[in-house]
């Protein structure tokens, strides 16, 4: 065979065995812990979609295995599993760091606070992103919006309440700085892991509780426990589900595995608000027609209470200084903005589109 033919057949089976080689790169797996159970409708299955959408994004080279609550560590647990390296990464919400990170709970949600929308204004383009990186950094992980169960509905109640009187020594279940303040009104907060929630109500461990929109209400069955379906959610207007990466994972991706992890977070936070948005009213009308639920507004003296308790809770932070009160500052300058456009634009449509 002469020299040029040899080269020839050279590069032709390189040509050939290049695409085995790719084909042959070993996948990167992680796995994610949940707070939820699996597959529950708004988080549980905002999870599930994000392990889909990287493994998919990424085309399978970086593959996640999803474990919901309990299946590999409690529900409360996940963040210390990731920091430990027990999972690469997790999903679950902010406000249940408080007892670690008192600043933790405006990444989800505040009472009287921010709308969805809002509240991604805020993280994509008021700062909040890299107040959040700053949080979580000491404890090795890093976060970002993932999924969104929109505006919160009030709680579920076992008795009614007719004014502020009936709240004292109510044992409700509510986390984070909504319970901050349910506790400045006479009750009793305390947290409870999403899947202990039902038996905790059905036992009476508990008098009351709260969780997210009708949809994922319908799903956890509170309506088999307690009759009083209260509005509106003041202390949980958004419903930012988070995603949280180890660090040392995180800094291990290639750039584009990186784009693939934040911009399917990104998405998921979109989708989902849209899809709780669509899915609640049909849930709401079935909660009252097929299971008997009775829709009650707080009591005015109630709102009233709670929003001087909020304000109470929130101006504690601009004391504490530091980065809580650097987060404070900066969340209270979005709510500031907002309700300076709102005035303008949704506040002032709805107020027009609602009342014909």
């Amino acid at each position: 065979m002469t020299t040029r033919r040899r080269l020839l057949a050279v590069t032709a089976a390189a040509a050939v065995a290049a695409p085995a080689v790719v084909r042959a790169e070993v996948p990167i797996v992680w796995r994610m812990v949940t707070s939820w159970p699996r597959n529950l409708p708004g988080p549980g299955m905002t999870a599930q979609r994000l392990a889909e959408r990287i493994t998919a994004m990424s085309g399978g080279r970086l593959q996640v295995e999803l474990y919901a609550a309990g299946e590999l560590v409690p529900a409360l647990e996940v963040l210390d599993a990731v920091e430990a390296g027990t999972a690469e990464m997790a999903h679950s919400a902010s406000f249940f760091w408080a007892g670690k990170m008192p600043a933790a709970p405006f990444f989800t949600s505040v009472p009287f606070g921010l709308l969805p929308l809002e509240h991604m204004a805020w993280i994509e383009h008021g700062g909040g992103q890299v107040l959040w990186d700053e949080l979580y950094e000491p404890f090795g992980v890093k976060p970002f919006m993932a999924g969104n169960t929109g505006t919160s509905m009030g709680g579920w109640f076992r008795k009614e309440i007719h004014g502020l009187a009936d709240l004292q020594g109510v044992k409700f279940r509510i986390p984070g700085l909504g319970g901050d303040m349910m506790r400045a009104l006479g009750a009793v907060p305390t947290l409870i892991p999403p899947p202990e929630m039902l038996p905790a109500l059905l036992s009476g461990a508990i008098d009351a509780t709260e969780f997210l929109g009708p949809w994922s209400d319908l799903a956890a069955g509170f309506y088999k426990a307690a009759p009083y379906y209260y509005w509106p959610g003041l202390h949980e207007p958004n419903g930012t589900g988070e995603a949280i990466v180890a660090l040392p994972a995180w800094r291990s991706l290639p750039e584009d595995l990186r784009a693939v992890v934040e911009n399917a977070c990104r998405a998921e936070a979109a989708y989902a608000v849209a899809e709780s948005d669509w899915h609640n009213q049909g849930a709401l009308e079935v909660l009252v027609r097929d299971h008997g639920v009775q829709l009650r507004r707080f009591p005015s003296d109630v709102e009233k209470a709670a929003r001087e308790a909020a304000a109470d809770v929130l101006a504690r932070f601009a004391a504490m200084g530091g980065i809580e009160a650097r987060i404070y500052g900066s969340f209270n300058a979005m709510q500031r903005r907002a309700i300076g456009w709102s005035r303008y634009s949704a506040q002032a449509f709805l107020e027009a589109r609602n009342s014909a």
